[in-house]
């Protein structure tokens, strides 16, 4: 900051003064005498006008005091002169250039034309006279600069150096400008970028896992629906049910992965994986519960006979198989789709007199649920019936 900065931002109070008055009949003319509702009124104009607005602390700390000894932020400088009709703090000072002043961030003026421009601004805006203002240490040249003075040449690579110099820093303005009207455009838009990255990390840090399953005797694709517990320390389980034939999809950032696995025709089994140095793609087998597929096998199987007396041996043979693989306290659950039964509770000789007689209606048996003692005993059967064969 200079003292030529601080004799513009005089100017610029005086030309917000101005456009204020254009419009509006405050208390007074004065700016520096505003308060009270004369500033709420100039705040809001303000707003409307700039698209900003300034803190009461901050119009008495720069506007009641004249001149004033620090120059406030250069948001505010921008702010108050976008209002004043320019496009910014440099623009504005751009057009109300001293006499000799050239607009260089990093180089000062010259002693001589620095008491010229002190002079002048002093005289149009009623300042303090010299004595008020810092003075500027005096820098005596050594001697031997007289030398250069002397010989010609000197004189003009000393002229042509400092028109070079000049003409660089007219160069670097227009960089400069554009950072100044677009510094907000460009903060803005790695904010965006930086919000959209903490948005989507977990998306972008993610990996997905497919685990496809086949029955361990066959070699085929698990045709019925599983059941994947997934599940998380210090979270409840998630349950994903996959339907017959698919396989499972899983995305996560985690480095560990525990499941529990369960079909009803299959052991269960419990997998457990450290995702840092798995594949992304792995088939598991699952081992069949022959109890459970004896039971639905002949739960389901058709004992028509060729004749009366062959059709009673196979029901026979039928119920004989059906009393071996079910405990006698088992409990049997049959499920409904409609709302106003739900659920059906089964003894072992109504379910085995259920599946032993002959209707087109056990080809649509669905077997949801099954579990076995330690002796392969099935204590626990959840079935149901569809009504259309293609939801079997």
């Amino acid at each position: 900051m200079t003292d030529l900065d601080l004799l513009h931002f005089e100017q610029l109070k005086k030309d917000v003064q101005a456009q204020y008055l254009k419009e509006y009949t405050p208390s007074y003319d004065d700016i520096s005498k505003w308060k009270g509702i004369d500033i709420i009124y100039f705040q809001e104009d303000l707003r409307k006008k700039a698209k900003g607005n300034i803190s009461e602390k901050s119009f008495y700390t720069y506007f009641k005091n004249s001149p004033v000894t620090k120059l406030p932020r250069i948001d505010m400088l921008n702010l108050l002169s976008i209002y004043a009709g320019y496009d910014s703090w440099y623009e504005f000072k751009k057009q109300h250039l001293f006499a000799g002043e050239l607009l260089q961030d990093d180089e000062d003026l010259k002693d001589n034309e620095l008491k010229e421009l002190e002079k002048t601004v002093s005289a149009s805006l009623d300042l303090p006279k010299d004595d008020d203002l810092p003075k500027k240490q005096e820098f005596k040249t050594p001697e031997n600069s007289d030398l250069q003075k002397s010989i010609p040449e000197n004189q003009l690579i000393n002229k042509n150096s400092e028109t070079e110099k000049i003409s660089l820093a007219e160069a670097e303005k227009p960089k400069k400008n554009f950072f100044k009207k677009n510094v907000w455009a460009i903060v803005t838009t790695i904010l965006v970028i930086l919000t959209g990255l903490l948005g989507f990390k977990d998306a972008i840090f993610q990996k997905t896992y497919v685990y496809c399953f086949t029955d361990a005797d066959r070699n085929l694709s698990i045709q019925r629906e599983i059941e994947i517990k997934v599940i998380k320390e210090n979270e409840s389980p998630i349950l994903y049910r996959i339907k017959p034939g698919e396989c499972f999809r899983y995305a996560t950032k985690d480095k560990n992965l525990k499941m529990q696995i369960s079909s009803p025709f299959y052991e269960y089994l419990e997998v457990n994986r450290n995702l840092e140095n798995a594949p992304e793609e792995e088939t598991i087998e699952l081992k069949p519960d022959d109890y459970k597929m004896a039971l639905y096998y002949f739960s389901t199987k058709d004992v028509k006979g060729e004749n009366s007396q062959e059709q009673n041996d196979l029901i026979t043979q039928k119920r004989r198989q059906l009393e071996n693989r079910i405990s006698n306290n088992a409990v049997i659950t049959q499920v409904y789709d409609s709302d106003i039964y739900g659920l059906e509770t089964l003894d072992k000789e109504d379910y085995i007199t259920l599946v032993t007689t002959p209707t087109t209606s056990l080809k649509n048996l669905n077997v949801i649920e099954m579990k076995t003692d330690n002796k392969g005993k099935i204590v626990s059967i959840k079935f149901k019936i569809s009504a259309n064969e293609n939801n079997k």
